[in-house]
């Protein structure tokens, strides 16, 4: 007799059970490559089918050397896209074929297949498929939590671990005395996601070759496999409080402010802090004040209740997933993480499309978790998608940021022309700005007011100084020296040589300087300063270097072809690395400067130095280059 069994009779492992029970006689068995390549998809994917089947081929094969049966292997390889569509009857086709091609019965547990055989006129045996339904005992890895467990850490080779305590107060200890066997990693691995699989209570949030995300009741455990890691290892979270928003500080103003419109929250804190348990706290007194909530994870793992709907990737893209939410309308939605620019950018298109967002980030202060939109989102846009930061330290609530938007003069600068858009954070405690954040000199700085000590440098002060030091080393060859003399007021001292270039004809160049800073500049030698010369060379930008002697015959030097791009005129020096080196137009001196490792001279765009060199080549003068 010819059988040609189906993926599911392999799985169920109906044909060794037959010539166990002596049905069959002369037993030829054809296989077909269709069946294997469906069963070794199951297993990458870790899937208890695919074990199971492969496990029945191979007693198949030991039953054909023993000489009870004879197995053929017939039919091509299914290609990836048969695989794929599997669930599609693409796979089935194959099968059917071979059936027809060996004169052979399909034995098959698939009753769709068994019909559409007979359809085909294909002799066909139909058997039940077992009940494959698993008992929900739980998880065997459950006996290493107790009630102050929040994390248990497994791995093949080493001693079972966790971390226990209260939130803010973990410990990492061990929690037996023996290593784990590669045999207990893989009898735990396997119960994790086969749990999960068959169980009401769990499902398989991700499965990559190698690595499959489980969320089990309250449990998020990650199971990691050779060869993506170097051992079997199980990692298992779960929460160990159940909060609500009266229990953090600041709770009447927060339910105040969460209910007098819909906002844009970003909750941050570093890992283990306590963010998700506040954000479940939120989700929970929103869903109690008839908002309508959702959330975003990868994975599901917030502890809500079933009023809240919890989504996760679409099709592996959260954008997706938000296409799909604004089709809902909720009043809030929590998105746990944001964490990449992919995921801030959809958080905002949700933000700025109507929809209240509360996200989850890592950050280890209130202000980086704002700083993380700098770049991108729209500077100007950043109080528009989040206007309140809560920082989560220990499971208290640490900081509360109110962010503003306000058009003026940035703290610490007086000249009315510098008015422009300034985000503007502010401490929900004291009702008093604590950072600052606008473009300066075409940079973000983010700028903090509440400075410890009058006798330091405040921010705005640093980048004050940086700012004038940048211009003036863009054009002095030598060293230069600057100091603040109140908010829009300071003197730069450089070699004495260096005061004509600095100053420039009838004052422009500083001016220039002056205008584009909105700070006076008061321009002196070295010998000027009261706290002594130069205390060493400069750096960044255009690098000092050595002046020529008045009235000594100039080397032409090397001609030069800069390129401009959109950020910088470059000069390439191959040959000069590390050399100190002038650049010059028809001759005339422009700048010395210090070749980079790269090869490369970079002057930045919107300096002074820049513009003249900008000038010179729009003047079709020659730049040269000369060693110093």
């Amino acid at each position: 007799m010819n059988v040609v069994p189906d993926t599911s009779a392999v799985v169920d492992g109906r044909v060794s059970e037959r010539i166990a029970d002596g049905d069959d006689e002369d037993l030829t068995v054809f296989v077909p490559e269709a069946v294997v390549g469906e069963l070794e998809s199951q297993a990458n994917d870790g899937r208890e089918t695919g074990w199971e089947g492969l496990s029945e081929l191979q007693e198949l094969v030991g039953l054909a050397h023993s000489g009870e049966i004879d197995v053929e292997f017939v039919g091509e390889r299914p290609e990836a896209s048969h695989v794929d569509a599997a669930d599609e009857g693409a796979v089935d086709a194959l099968i059917r074929e071979a059936a027809r091609e060996h004169d052979a019965t399909l034995l098959t547990a698939d009753y769709v297949q068994a019909e559409t055989a007979e359809a085909k006129g294909i002799a066909v045996e139909y058997v039940e498929a077992r009940d494959r339904t698993r008992t929900d005992d739980g998880l065997l890895i459950e006996q290493f939590f107790d009630d102050e467990t929040m994390s248990v850490h497994l791995k093949t080779g080493t001693v079972p671990k966790a971390k226990r305590g209260t939130v803010g107060d973990m410990h990492y200890q061990q929690i037996a005395d023996e290593p784990s066997t590669e045999a207990q990693m893989t009898e735990w691995a396997d119960d994790v996601t086969e749990t999960a699989r068959a169980s009401t209570d769990g499902f398989v949030e991700l499965s990559e070759p190698g690595m499959d995300i489980v969320q089990y009741g309250s449990y998020r455990i990650a199971v990691a496999r050779p060869p993506f890691a170097d051992g079997i290892e199980i990692t298992a979270v779960r929460p160990i409080v159940q909060t609500d928003l009266d229990d953090y500080a600041y709770a009447d103003e927060l339910r105040d402010r969460f209910l007098e419109r819909q906002r844009g929250v970003l909750i941050s804190g570093s890992p283990g802090a306590g963010k998700s348990t506040f954000a479940q706290a939120v989700a929970e007194f929103l869903t109690d004040n008839d908002y309508a909530v959702k959330t975003m994870e990868k994975p599901r793992d917030l502890e809500v209740s079933d009023d809240v709907t919890q989504y996760t990737a679409l099709g592996g893209d959260m954008a997706k997933t938000a296409d799909s939410l604004l089709l809902v309308r909720p009043d809030y939605t929590i998105y746990d993480e944001v964490r990449k620019t992919h995921d801030f950018e959809v958080f905002a298109d949700m933000r700025l499309a109507g929809v209240g967002m509360v996200g989850v980030t890592h950050a280890t202060r209130a202000i980086d978790a704002l700083q993380r939109l700098v770049g991108r989102v729209e500077l100007g846009m950043i109080p528009q998608v989040v206007d309140t930061v809560i920082f989560v330290e220990a499971g208290e609530i640490d900081t509360v940021y109110d962010v503003q938007t306000e058009v003026k003069v940035p703290e610490g600068l007086t000249a009315e022309d510098l008015a422009r858009p300034v985000i503007q954070v502010v401490d929900f405690e004291t009702n008093r700005p604590a950072y600052e954040i606008y473009t300066f000199n075409r940079q973000v700085v983010t700028v903090p007011l509440n400075e410890e000590s009058d006798t330091r440098e405040s921010g705005v002060d640093r980048i004050a100084r940086q700012e004038i030091e940048r211009e003036i080393r863009s054009v002095a060859r030598g060293h230069v020296d600057v100091q603040l003399r109140g908010q829009d007021e300071a003197v730069v001292y450089v070699d004495e040589d260096d005061i004509s270039y600095v100053i420039g004809k009838g004052g422009g160049r500083i001016s220039e300087i002056e205008e584009r800073l909105g700070i006076d500049i008061d321009v002196r030698t070295h010998e000027e300063n009261p706290a002594g010369g130069p205390a060493g060379g400069a750096g960044g930008g255009p690098t000092p270097g050595g002046s020529s002697g008045g009235g000594t015959p100039q080397p032409q030097g090397t001609v030069v072809e800069p390129e401009i791009t959109s950020r910088h005129v470059v000069i390439r020096m191959d040959e000069h690395v590390g050399e100190t080196v002038e650049v010059r137009a028809d001759g005339e001196y422009l700048f010395t400067a210090t070749v980079g490792r790269g090869g490369d001279i970079q002057v930045s765009r919107g300096s002074a130095i820049a513009e003249e060199l900008e000038d010179a080549i729009d003047r079709k003068q020659t730049i040269s280059v000369v060693a110093s």
